[in-house]
């Protein structure tokens, strides 16, 4: 495994060829003060065991797709369902339980993975690249693929954020500009509904309207999320249930951190209405995110 450092004035990050997975991001809080504000691992080795996602590039598909099953060009396709009934953020060898090639020029890492066609049963090779860019107070995900055959993408950076540097994430204010959420069922599936927004809504696609922003307190660190993406999928931890020792040994109990995943509509393949994340030959999908920090 190889782990490639980028350092600006303000922050420092540590990126995992395995999984081209965002290891680390040290951000200063209102006296200056740098602390990692990702969960996740001090080993690089451990991000081979099982963990929920922590800091990794997941696909071919982020999110969920009912059943494991899409039509496409009338050609019907099964996925691997590793998530009871259904797939989830790629199958059971998602773009983060595998090893890209990357290489840093200055302050950038591109890193890129080959998946083959049939790999977890998507049809067509597709070429990644994600590169991850550090400027000054700014780290941007830019995210390509192309493919040989008609297929489906959708990518996300799949990191855990407690801007507090430990504990919990409770504390936090978190602002997603968004007038409708990706209504689903107990099985998280998505039923078809876009509808206003409603109270308790802790693990749901939100439609974008704007930048995130998310501010913790007592630190006083702030992070906004400005993205190419239609939506962004917000998860409270609420499944941490203090099994993983992580960083400095601390263990990740329920709610220990919080992700925000840029990214297309779960399920979009089944939704015929929901943006397209179609991709033909071709066609370049891109798409970006960039995380900027302040306190």
């Amino acid at each position: 495994m190889q782990v490639f450092t980028l350092e600006s004035p303000r922050l420092r990050v540590r990126i995992l060829d395995f999984g081209a997975t965002l290891m680390s991001l040290e951000a200063p809080d209102r006296h200056g003060e740098r602390a990692d504000v990702l969960l996740g691992f001090d080993d690089p080795e451990r991000y081979r065991g099982v963990h929920p996602y922590f800091g990794g590039i997941v696909g071919r598909y982020a999110n969920r797709i009912a059943f494991g099953r899409f039509t496409l060009d009338g050609m019907p396709y099964q996925l691997a369902c590793n998530n009871g009934r259904h797939h989830l953020h790629g199958g059971n060898v998602g773009f983060d339980r595998v090893m890209w090639r990357g290489a840093q020029e200055g302050n950038r890492v591109r890193l890129r993975y080959q998946s083959r066609d049939g790999e977890e049963g998507y049809p067509g090779n597709l070429s990644v690249s994600v590169l991850y860019l550090l400027e000054n107070n700014a780290l941007k995900i830019e995210y390509e693929a192309s493919t040989d055959r008609p297929t489906i993408v959708n990518l996300t950076n799949h990191a855990y954020f407690n801007l507090a540097g430990g504990g919990s994430i409770l504390g936090h204010d978190v602002r997603i500009p968004a007038s409708r959420y990706v209504v689903v069922d107990e099985e998280l599936i998505p039923t078809g509904e876009l509808a206003p927004l409603r109270p308790g809504l802790g693990d749901h696609t939100f439609v974008l309207e704007g930048e995130v922003e998310v501010l913790e307190p007592q630190s006083g660190r702030r992070l906004r999320i400005a993205t190419s993406q239609p939506g962004i999928q917000f998860y409270d931890g609420n499944l941490l249930d203090g099994t993983l020792t992580g960083k400095g040994g601390i263990r990740y109990g329920k709610h220990a951190g919080l992700a925000l995943e840029p990214q297309h509509f779960p399920d979009s393949p089944n939704q015929p209405h929901f943006p397209s994340t179609l991709l033909r030959p071709g066609e370049v999908y891109r798409h970006w995110a960039t995380y900027t920090f302040s306190a």
